[in-house]
């Protein structure tokens, strides 16, 4: 089978991908599959697992996938980049977050200090006044 020769050009992506490979390679070793059962389990070739475990980057997604599979760790690539645990992206969302509200589009309500109207009812009390802090 051939594939497409990807190039990664940065030192660190490159170093991540062969600490991912040895991750992988380390785990199979663990729970004692061979190569050739790794291979088979996952549906790929022996040389594709090999690649996989140095780090090769033109190794596709679906196999990566496969491989954690198998090894019972699929769930660390569904929660990969997860919006709840990302930093960066927790991060920038609390930047665009408005700096202020405008005044001006917030609705009129009765000053605090004033009674209750009479048009009002009996009620209006009850909506300026919660137990709980939530005014909306």
């Amino acid at each position: 089978m051939s594939y497409m020769a990807i190039k990664v050009s940065s030192l660190n992506a490159r170093r991540a991908l062969e600490t991912l490979g040895a991750n992988i390679k380390t785990a199979r070793l663990k729970r004692r599959i061979s190569v050739k059962g790794f291979a088979e389990r996952i549906g790929v070739s022996e040389s594709t697992v090999i690649r996989l475990e140095k780090g090769d980057a033109g190794v596709s997604i679906g196999t990566l996938a496969m491989a954690c599979l198998v090894l019972g760790e699929l769930d660390r690539i569904s929660d990969f980049l997860d919006a709840g645990s990302d930093g960066t992206g927790l991060l920038l969302d609390r930047e665009a977050l408005p700096k202020r509200i405008d005044g001006k589009r917030k609705p009129k309500s009765p000053p605090l200090n004033a009674g209750p109207s009479r048009k009002a009812g009996p009620n209006l009390s009850s909506d300026i006044d919660d137990d709980e802090g939530v005014g909306f």
